[in-house]
């Protein structure tokens, strides 16, 4: 569960340590780079914690004389993005170095946060091990790059074999349309009583995980582009697609084919789904993330050594079938250097060092990424971390990345009520649908708006 005082307490402590620097602290001392980041509010989960901790020793015995200040911000994604983006107002408190969302990064560059990376991009022989798509989502509308990106993600089926099997169901599942899913949710209800038959992230306490892991996943199986047209430089409304998603939300929750809305709506819902629903046999599918698996290796938060014979794996399927056959959706996080930084170019060595080809591949299986690296992807120690990594890798051929636009927040704000609004049965899809396209006619002005 999210903890409020912790929370607090590192995140105003970062910002304390910061302000109180004078010429003899971090803020003044150009040997000393700081480093912001995520700290994850389970407290079990230091991933990131201790992957910093060792690459602060290498380089601090690399570079005699350089410190690393680590500057953990124990919050939400929401949360966090806020306070970064508070601390880097200013000088005196914005990191030289910070851990940046890469779907952020062209809101944070339109409010001036950011320093491009162009110029040390070009003389860094590992740019080239960067697969293509990992490049561009660290690229601002602008054309310049702002993010060293160190790892993604790719989300599709978790099925529960047992489960499966009691609904006469088959171990190797493999729906190719929107209706085989729900097909396979209701014989699920209809066999298997007391069980969750399919859960789909909803609402706006899931906030980003709702948009992305829930909605886009329904939308981009609905043709190309479908929420904003690169071409035409437009957000896209009154879709067919978009209210059949929305429509296949609302099913899931009529039929009661998903949890109750009231736990659908809980915002510790995905620590549920993980560490209480599918390792105790609660939940039959979930539309989740490939990251899953490290929940539970025996070092994560919720321990299940049975997982890899009973969790099965399937892509998510495009609505009617269409070719691909097969969606995800794609984010990642992304190391910067601040705007305000004066020490840019020791900055950019500590990238350099999280970015070796080590370090590289020891954070993404530590914490169960999707390589963005060429030898990363092909090394065996990140193929053989965790049962299911070809599959989710694999996945990266048809994925889809969410528009890094800096109203993107606000839009995905506009999803999220409109799901909201379906799962609890405020609305149908189409009144859903009418209402999230005036929203963003607000959000980015007519003129910015077309209609399919």
């Amino acid at each position: 569960m999210r903890t409020t005082a912790p929370v607090l307490l590192v995140a105003l402590g970062a910002l304390a340590a910061l302000t109180s620097c004078g010429s003899g602290g971090a803020a003044g001392d150009p040997d000393t780079v700081k480093v912001a980041y995520q700290r994850s509010t389970d407290n079990k989960v230091r991933h990131m914690d201790d992957f910093l901790a060792a690459v602060k020793k290498q380089f601090e015995k690399e570079h005699p004389g350089k410190k690393l200040q680590l500057l953990p911000i124990q919050a939400s994604e929401n949360d966090y993005a806020a306070k970064i983006q508070q601390m880097m107002r200013s000088a005196g408190t914005a990191p030289d170095v910070v851990r940046e969302d890469t779907f952020r990064i062209d809101s944070d560059v339109t409010s001036g946060y950011l320093r491009p990376l162009d110029d040390k991009l070009a003389a860094w022989p590992s740019w080239a091990r960067f697969l293509p798509a990992a490049k561009d989502s660290a690229r601002a509308e602008d054309g310049r790059t702002y993010g060293v990106p160190d790892g993604t993600d790719t989300r599709g089926l978790w099925f529960n074999k047992t489960l499966f099997a009691k609904a006469g169901l088959p171990a190797d599942w493999a729906p190719h349309t929107w209706k085989d899913v729900l097909d396979a949710a209701r014989t699920v209800k209809a066999k298997v009583p007391g069980v969750v038959p399919l859960n789909i992230y909803t609402g706006k306490a899931a906030g980003e995980a709702a948009t992305m892991q829930g909605f886009e996943m329904l939308l981009y199986g609905t043709g190309p582009d479908p929420l904003y047209d690169p071409k035409a430089k437009k957000w896209v409304a009154g879709s067919k697609g978009f209210r059949d998603s929305l429509d296949f939300v609302r099913t899931v929750f009529a039929e009661k084919l998903g949890p109750a809305p009231s736990d659908a709506l809980d915002p510790n819902v995905s620590t549920v789904v993980a560490g209480d629903w599918l390792p105790h046999g609660r939940l039959a599918i979930a539309l989740d993330g490939s990251w899953l698996g490290k929940t539970w290796q025996p070092q994560g938060a919720a321990p299940w050594p049975q997982w890899p014979q009973v969790m099965g794996r399937a892509a998510f399927p495009t609505r009617d079938g269409a070719a691909p056959g097969r969606v995800s959706m794609s984010g990642g996080w992304s190391w910067a250097i601040g705007a305000k930084s004066a020490k840019a170019d020791l900055a950019w060595q500590v990238i350099e060092t999280l970015q070796t080809a080590a370090n590289a591949t020891a954070w993404t299986v530590r914490d169960a990424q999707i390589a963005v690296r060429d030898d990363v992807a092909a090394s065996p120690a990140y193929r053989t971390a965790l049962p299911g990594t070809d599959f989710f890798t694999e996945l990266v051929r048809d994925t889809h990345h969410r528009p890094a636009l800096p109203v993107y927040p606000q839009v995905s704000a506009a999803i999220q009520e409109a799901m909201e609004a379906v799962t609890t049965g405020d609305a149908d899809a189409a009144t859903a649908a009418r209402r999230y396209d005036a929203r963003l006619k607000e959000i980015v002005g007519a003129a910015g708006v077309i209609t399919r």
